[in-house]
């Protein structure tokens, strides 16, 4: 009985008007875009089959450009389909394909038996091979096309699936019209919704999902929506790149574009949703072009985890911008996350991690539903507003989640194009003061320098990035790769603490002399210091402990360096008038006194001296290095010769000093030694009384003698 049924499905397959009710339904159509008539001489025995594969293509078209193809009754475009199903388990049945194919069969998939589809799919898997002829990979890609208008043209994917559809209740939604929910990218979306949600899929469905998710990726073509809104950029800047996944990463490429080039909305949307059905964050293998360019990378980089894993594309990004990336690899990475970063959903390992959380605190719904209220981007700034709120604040992430809210941050620092909140506000900023900078890293920095010149949108994500650095400066990942050397050395028992409150940056500039050190890092220390002194905000111990104080004391003061001074004015006038009760809290007071003395290390970090005396260091000067306080002790040693406001503030200077020694950075250290050896027991004002009685001792080391000389 299956033989013959097999035969006569042969037969009937070969002359459309035998196909059951095929002919009362498509009968117009067949008529309007002339099907019927393709070679009205020549009857060979597959003119019929010529037929159908007219109407499949023209039913492919009509999804493809709405507003120029001939509209094909909804009855017919059903038969249509149904016969493509109907013919999906045994290639011989589509007679157009067929024929194409006959003989790339033959080289190709020669071994493999006809039936449930198999030799379609090993034809879909050679699509691409050079010797692959053009006629049979053009009836390829229509097959192809089809499916992803009704998945049940794929026998294996249809077979595979069925139980799980159901499971899943993918096909329940009755609202929706039968084509919608017949459309592979919804199927693909369902399905990938409840992987997600660590619901049960069956391995083969699974197996089968990643096929067509990394045939999505591999040809746009396959996606209507793409070919219908994208196509001006495609011929204008993607055209004949139509291989293996590169048209789609060019359109991602201006998709993450620069401003000249920026890719208008619908096709943004449309590449965002192609990205969700297909989920390459899930399996980077999917992601062809990504998977060729970054193999080299993988194998060094990564071989530490298995092939396949979600954590791989993690792995990529932490050696972005090192010597183990390609050049080839850094792109395709950068355009596949410009997407990931924008709909929190699609990096897989955060989703799992965090789906709790964002349920619980950010009122989120399932995998592929959004709400209004909270669209995809928002989510991820949702957490991490919450990963970095103190126990008295409220309610807190579990754990798991923020370590990837933190992973996240530290790849965001990488390329500001990765932080779409800070890039659709800075846009205007980023082209009018950081058009030159376009290294790694130079574009967030850039905006710091000119904090106060930002628009007042990009001013606060600007500032609130910088505030979230000053608590985990870990977010600022090229620092930390620059001070690798001095964080093992000096600080690494606090760089593994899981929370960092500002320790971390507070040991990097404690040690910045040491022969660690490597200018890289100590610039971008000191540059962070320069940045921290806009703003008192951006110092997390500092504004820790003395919140109230400014509240109180300094209301209206914004910058560091004011809000310093402010505060030490009114501990020291406590101090001299011996009031009982010090004004400023005892907390604040042991914060300011480590602000203070970093500050006068470097004389940029203490602007009431150093804008007066700018002329004078250009002049008197010029070759000192700022850092060590050398530059304060060449201006002290030119003190003759400084302009008046210059001479004034270093002269304030020296008597603060006189009575708090301890601010003396260059005494402090360069007497270090002396100070342990004669005056432990001395109170730290008296310290320099201290070593003025023990300068001729025999012990004394001459070089803190030269400096007790000059402090005399």
């Amino acid at each position: 009985c299956n033989q013959y049924i097999t035969k006569i499905t042969g037969i009937i397959f070969s002359d459309y008007r035998l196909i059951c009710g095929f002919m009362d339904k498509c009968k117009e159509d067949i008529n309007n875009l002339h099907c019927g008539s393709i070679n009205v001489g020549q009857k060979d025995i597959h003119s019929q089959g010529e037929v159908i594969a007219c109407l499949e293509k023209a039913l492919v078209r009509q999804a493809e450009q709405p507003d120029r193809a001939h509209p094909i009754k909804e009855e017919c475009q059903k038969a249509i389909l149904r016969v493509a199903e109907l013919s999906s388990d045994d290639f011989h049945l589509d007679r157009y394909l067929y024929f194409a194919c006959r003989e790339d069969r033959e080289r190709f998939c020669q071994n493999v038996q006809a039936g449930e589809g198999k030799v379609y799919k090993c034809l879909f898997n050679h699509k691409y091979e050079d010797a692959m002829s053009e006629k049979c990979r053009d009836a390829l890609t229509t097959r192809q096309k089809l499916i992803s208008q009704d998945y049940r043209v794929s026998y294996s994917l249809a077979k595979a699936c069925k139980l799980d559809l159901r499971k899943q209740h993918c096909s329940l939604d009755t609202n929706l019209p039968r084509a919608r929910e017949a459309r592979l990218s919804y199927l693909l979306l369902c399905l990938e919704a409840a992987v997600h949600r660590g619901r049960p899929v069956s391995g083969e469905c699974q197996g089968e999902m990643l096929d067509f998710r990394r045939m999505l990726m591999e040809d746009f073509s396959l996606s209507p929506e793409i070919v219908l809104h994208c196509r001006t950029e495609i011929e204008a800047q993607c055209s004949g790149l139509h291989r293996k996944g590169r048209t789609l990463h060019c359109l991602m490429r201006i998709g993450r574009g620069d401003r000249s080039s920026a890719i208008d909305s619908v096709c943004q949307n449309a590449l965002q949703t192609l990205i969700q059905s297909a989920d390459p964050g899930a399996d980077y293998r999917i992601d062809r072009a990504l998977n060729e360019a970054c193999e080299s990378v993988i194998q060094t980089a990564c071989k530490h985890i298995r092939s396949g894993d979600p954590m791989i594309l993690s792995c990529l990004m932490e050696h972005l911008y090192t010597e183990k990336m390609v050049e080839d690899c850094e792109h395709r990475l950068l355009e596949l996350q410009y997407f990931i970063s924008r709909d929190w959903k699609l990096d897989s390992i955060l989703y799992r991690k965090c789906q709790g959380d964002a349920a619980r605190l950010c009122h989120t719904h399932g995998w592929n539903e959004t709400s209004e209220l909270m669209p995809p981007g928002a989510v991820f700034s949702c957490l991490y507003r919450h990963a970095y709120r103190t126990e008295e604040q409220g309610r807190r992430l579990s754990r798991d989640c923020k370590v990837e809210v933190q992973r996240i941050l530290h790849q965001r620092a990488l390329d500001v194009k990765l932080d779409p909140e800070l890039q659709k506000r800075c846009m205007t900023d980023l082209g009018k003061w950081c058009s030159e900078k376009t290294d790694t890293g130079q574009e967030l920095e850039c905006l710091q320098d000119h904090l106060e010149d930002l628009v007042s949108i990009c001013r606060e994500v600007v500032g609130n990035l910088t505030e979230l650095e000053s608590e985990d400066i870990q977010i600022d990942a090229l620092l930390i790769r620059a001070c690798d050397a001095i964080i093992q050395a000096h600080c690494h028992d606090v760089a593994d603490n899981q929370v960092d409150t500002g320790d971390l940056m507070e040991c990097l500039v404690q040690n910045k002399l040491q022969k660690e050190m490597n200018d890289k890092c100590a610039v971008g220390v000191t540059h962070f210091q320069l940045i921290q002194m806009k703003d008192f905000r951006f110092s997390y111990k500092f504004k820790m402990a003395c919140k109230e104080d400014v509240l109180r004391l300094c209301p209206n003061i914004k910058k560091k360096g004011d809000v310093v001074i402010c505060l030490s004015t009114t501990v020291r006038n406590d101090t001299l008038q011996e009031v009982r009760e010090q004004r400023v809290s005892l907390k604040c007071r042991k914060q300011l006194r480590v602000e203070e003395l970093e500050m006068s290390e470097d004389i940029r970090l203490e602007p009431e001296l150093y804008d007066p005396c700018k002329s004078d260091i250009s002049r008197l000067c010029p070759n000192v290095a700022f850092g060590n306080a050398q530059m304060i002790e060449c201006l002290k040693e030119q003190k003759k010769l400084l302009s008046q406001r210059c001479h004034q503030r270093i002269f304030k200077l020296q008597e603060v000093e006189m009575s708090d020694p301890e601010l003396d950075y260059q005494l402090m250290r360069v007497c270090k030694q002396m100070i342990k050896r004669f005056c432990t027991e001395a109170d730290a004002r008296n310290v320099l009384q201290c070593l003025k009685q023990n300068k001729n001792s025999e012990l004394m080391d001459p070089k803190c003698k030269q400096m007790i000389t000059k402090r005399q």
